[in-house]
């Protein structure tokens, strides 16, 4: 069972993410104050955090910021009603793994924990398997029912970010920022990424009759054997 730790100030929301956080199975600790959170945070064990970044006191970026000093390593939610580009930058660069905009839907933060789990689950030392597609991250080789694909170093780099993350939706802005290296997405960005995405679907699923690389219309891609 995940154990999870929601830092939240906002009793109704708090409470809201409780519930419906144990019905999918999670183990729950709720704190309501920064100075919970990071007493929570450095003496148990968690698999990951939910951080509200606006709490009273100590906010949430100073509390991220602590746990971290503290050698701290599990995986950060940040959750934040400012959407502007230089708070979420903030919050990345001061640990956080991720981020979700308040007001926010309960499948979307179910969507986060999941991606974080598994990008920060440990690799298969024998590379990264979706179906019969297999992709060596050490050697760069890409290879679908034993046959190799010839992949640029984008093309390959998208791939292995999609198979790490298989089976979920990665979205737009997180290829923006870690594929890319872009903290702000643009029509041109999103032109390149569609660009790639084609090329790699005409690569990959090129007469295959299971299609692995699917588009979640208005969030994202994803890759797997059935399409979300």
């Amino acid at each position: 069972m995940k154990r999870l730790l929601v830092v939240e100030d906002e009793q109704k929301v708090a409470a809201s993410l409780e519930s419906g956080l144990r019905s999918e199975g999670y183990a729950v600790t709720v704190a309501h104050t920064g100075e919970d959170a990071f007493f929570q945070a450095t003496t148990d064990r968690f698999d990951v955090i939910l951080l509200d970044l606006n709490l009273p006191g100590r906010d949430g970026l100073e509390i991220l910021k602590a746990i971290r000093q503290q050698r701290v390593a599990t995986p950060v939610v940040a959750l934040t009603a400012r959407d502007a580009v230089p708070d979420r930058v903030k919050g990345l660069d001061a640990g956080a793994d991720d981020y979700l905009v308040k007001p926010f839907a309960f499948d979307e933060v179910l969507a986060r924990l999941r991606a974080v789990a598994r990008r920060t689950q440990p690799k298969d030392e024998d590379g990264l398997h979706v179906a019969d597609l297999e992709i060596d991250p050490t050697t760069r080789r890409v290879t679908r029912q034993g046959q190799p694909i010839d992949l640029t170093g984008k093309e390959f780099d998208v791939l292995c970010y999609l198979a790490e993350h298989a089976r979920t939706v990665v979205s737009r802005d997180t290829l923006a920022h870690e594929v890319w290296s872009e903290t702000v997405r643009s029509t041109t960005l999103d032109n390149v990424m569609d660009v790639h995405l084609s090329r790699l679907r005409r690569k990959v699923d090129h007469d295959a009759q299971m299609k692995l690389i699917h588009t979640v219309r208005g969030v994202g891609f994803t890759l797997g054997e059935d399409p979300p």
